[in-house]
């Protein structure tokens, strides 16, 4: 815990504002990345944010963010967030501003030139008026359109091209076009004699406005990490010197003792010492059912107290709760990029260089062999290509369905810590289950009393209990919780004594009173006839019977198990339903495995295996060309969670072992391990649709632009179509993305 805590001081997250494409994010991590003590940064495009680690100083983070074209803050704290919205509202607002400003001058100017309420150029008075109209809509530009100059201005420093180059090179070609065709009009066709001064500045606006709507629309996707940061309450009532108190969060110790009355949220992590309550826990762990809490058990930060009060003991506290950890679990998820994510960086790193090539071509091909005079089809076409390829959602396509996918396995009570996980869980051919806490509750209890004729279960069950509450067998606890529920008086026990591997005796109301296996029976000379049929039955069902006998004669037995999980059985049907082969590996003896098999439904069994061998049974599966899913508690199965595919680690409250699978089941049933297989494979078809539709948009796209359908249909796409289509492509991609909150 305390490197942990280590690492999370080394790492800083910057809000950042003003990226706009893929290109961006290289930017942004390159200038971060050359800061002196940086050892790694990423930055998420999708909620705009950075992760760096290393020794490094907070304000030459924001200085290198800056000298890069972008402005940035430090994200500190739990409450974060509501900082970064403010930022974010802000920026909307002045996108939306900006939008309003270039359309009040474009609109007029478009409707204007379509009705001929302007004088041509190359007259005296065109030449007067679009003069004018040309330093306005080079004013506009700069109001509306400064942040993509200043962006393509930074780039071309660091050598680098991204969408704000394309912005650039397109509107401003288009506004120096514009401004020579008021005097060099005589040498344009006459299709081109016009000043394309509204498609400078209507581009503008389509773009501020498709970014404040992606903005406003990306915003949904933050929705699960600012659900989890809204649970933890503000301040908390605690109890110092006999008085109760309430106080900021921030201000409570290890170990104070904290009073939660009925209705109050949890505000850190601890165990019940007096009272009684039951907790919703369902934005943790996906489970509405509300969990009972007695003296002894845990309860966590976040959580809703029912109708009870209790007073609780501090155990964990700021970011060491467990809420502070599924936040980092969630965020470090959804800012890390699996496979396919790697390869669409990779293609937009080369995309804008390309685009400025193909924009370079169609302008020399239409200067050559375009219809007379062509300079003006040259410069329209080349202009059209910049804009419309703007690859915005491109960028968008993968991260923002990661992002929108881990937070909704976050509120389904699952935790994905890394994004390759999130790709691979729905490419699972066999999953492989650990038996105990993973098939089966991992608590074992009374499963049957059996009792010979003349006397009743009851009291074969109080008597065991009065020996075991003297014990300290691992079993004792089951028949003590059973004989609790039965409201059974106990009775007192003289002369106890344990026989370690046989049982536990005594004398109770001066009768001698024996509770343990049948060796130890038969090594006491006590007859057990009339149980034999019964312990062959529990011997084929795999449970532990344990046998009563009263001054040596056998009166009954206790048959306690580990029951499967009341889930178990269907969650192996379901995964079945989905293609997957399902294997339980346990270190439990044969009979045992095969019974908790036979009752969950799982058809292959390999018993007896250490938990360092299996990690060796997930290997040889893989050998055989299996994509591994290994389920298991996190903790003796880690070497077999590691060397799996995808490692589910199965997890409940505090105890939770969040570093040792690649995803995490906040409680204990396999049914999520269903549902993350089913998210998986949703999110992988919804990026690909993304990248589908931002790739075929394109492709498109920039033929039509660069003029494809003239010879053949005279057609050519107007630069304001073109500003519009790939604004409405980036708001596209993140609804497309925002669908898979309904999974």
């Amino acid at each position: 815990m305390n490197g942990e805590m280590q690492d999370q001081a080394k790492t800083l997250r910057l809000s950042v504002l003003g990226m706009r494409c893929a290109g961006c994010v290289s930017a942004v991590e390159g200038a971060l990345r050359a800061v002196p003590g940086v050892t790694a940064a990423d930055v998420n495009f999708a909620d705009h944010t950075a992760t760096v680690r290393g020794e490094t100083d907070p304000e030459a983070l924001k200085k290198a963010v800056r000298e890069a074209g972008f402005d940035a803050a430090i994200m500190e704290g739990l409450d974060e967030l509501g900082g970064q919205e403010e930022q974010e509202e802000a920026r909307y607002r002045t996108l939306l501003n900006k939008s309003k400003v270039a359309a009040a001058l474009g609109v007029p100017l478009m409707l204007g030139a379509h009705l001929g309420w302007f004088p041509d150029l190359g007259t005296a008075a065109g030449s007067r008026f679009w003069f004018l109209i040309s330093l306005l809509t080079l004013g506009v530009m700069y109001y509306a359109g400064g942040h993509f100059y200043n962006g393509a201005i930074q780039s071309f420093k660091l050598r680098q091209a991204n969408m704000d180059t394309l912005i650039a090179l397109g509107t401003g070609a288009g506004w120096f076009y514009s401004t020579l065709a008021i005097d060099v009009s005589d040498i344009l066709p006459a299709d081109a004699k016009h000043a394309y001064f509204e498609a400078a500045v209507i581009i503008l606006a389509f773009l501020n406005l498709g970014s404040a709507l992606e903005m406003k629309a990306r915003g949904k996707t933050s929705s699960a990490i600012r659900q989890l940061i809204g649970l933890q309450p503000r301040t908390a009532r605690v109890v110092r010197e006999g008085q109760e108190i309430d106080l900021p969060i921030a201000d409570i110790g290890l170990d104070e003792t904290l009073r939660v009355r009925p209705g109050e949220k949890i505000a850190v992590d601890g165990v019940v010492l007096e009272g009684h309550s039951s907790i919703d826990e369902s934005m943790l762990t996906g489970e509405s059912i509300p969990v009972e809490k007695n003296p002894g058990d845990e309860v966590i930060a976040g959580t809703i107290n029912g109708n009870g009060s209790f007073l609780f003991q501090a155990k964990h506290i700021g970011r060491d709760t467990l809420l502070a950890h599924i936040i980092a679990s969630v965020r470090q998820a959804q800012a890390s990029k699996p496979e396919i994510a790697r390869l669409v960086d990779k293609v937009a790193a080369v995309f804008v260089p390309v685009v400025v090539a193909i924009s370079a071509l169609t302008f020399l091909v239409w200067l050559v062999f375009g219809p007379t005079p062509a300079l003006g089809y040259a410069f329209v076409t080349a202009m059209t290509v910049l804009v419309i390829a703007c690859p915005c959602a491109l960028g968008l396509a993968t991260p923002i369905s990661i992002m929108v996918a881990v937070g909704r396995a976050a509120q389904k009570g699952i935790l994905i810590r890394k994004g390759d996980a999130l790709q691979a869980a729905g490419k699972l051919s066999c999953v492989v289950l650990d038996k105990t806490g993973t098939v089966t509750e991992g608590k074992p209890s009374v499963a049957s009393v059996t009792a010979v004729s003349g006397w009743t279960a009851d009291e074969v069950l109080r008597l065991a209990g009065s020996l075991e509450a003297g014990s300290e067998h691992p079993l004792a606890g089951a028949i003590l919780t059973e004989a609790g529920k039965r409201e059974l008086g106990l009775n007192t026990v003289e002369d106890f004594q344990a026989v370690a591997g046989r049982g536990v005796m005594g004398r109770i109301e001066e009768r001698s009173i024996r509770l343990g296996n049948r060796a130890f029976m038969d090594e006491s000379g006590i007859d057990c006839a009339e149980l034999a049929e019964r312990l062959a039955e529990l011997a084929q069902q795999g449970q532990t019977p344990m046998l009563l006998s009263v001054d040596g004669f056998g009166v009954g037995l206790i048959a306690v198990a580990d029951p499967i999980k009341t889930d178990s059985a269907e969650a192996v049907i379901r995964l079945r339903d989905l293609g997957v082969r399902v294997l339980m590996v346990t270190g439990d003896n044969e009979v045992t495995a095969k019974a908790i098999a036979r009752q969950a439904g799982i058809a292959e069994v390999r018993a007896q295996v250490l938990p360092q061998d299996k990690a060796a049974v997930v290997k040889e599966l893989q050998l055989r060309g299996e994509v591994v899913g290994m389920v298991g508690d996190g903790i003796n199965d880690a070497p077999a969670l590691a060397q799996a595919n995808v490692g589910f680690a199965i997890g409940t409250g505090t105890d939770i072992a969040i570093e040792s699978g690649d995803v995490v089941i906040m409680r204990g049933s396999l049914l999520k391990v269903v549902e993350a297989m089913n998210l998986s494979r949703a999110t992988v078809k919804n990026i690909k649709q993304n990248l589908f539709g931002a790739f075929i948009y394109n492709t498109l796209s920039i033929p039509s632009a660069a003029g494809l359908l003239y010879p053949a249909f005279g057609l050519l796409l107007n630069p304001m179509i073109a500003g519009a289509a790939m604004a409405l492509s980036s708001v596209t991609v993140v609804s497309n993305a925002n669908r898979l909150r309904s999974q």
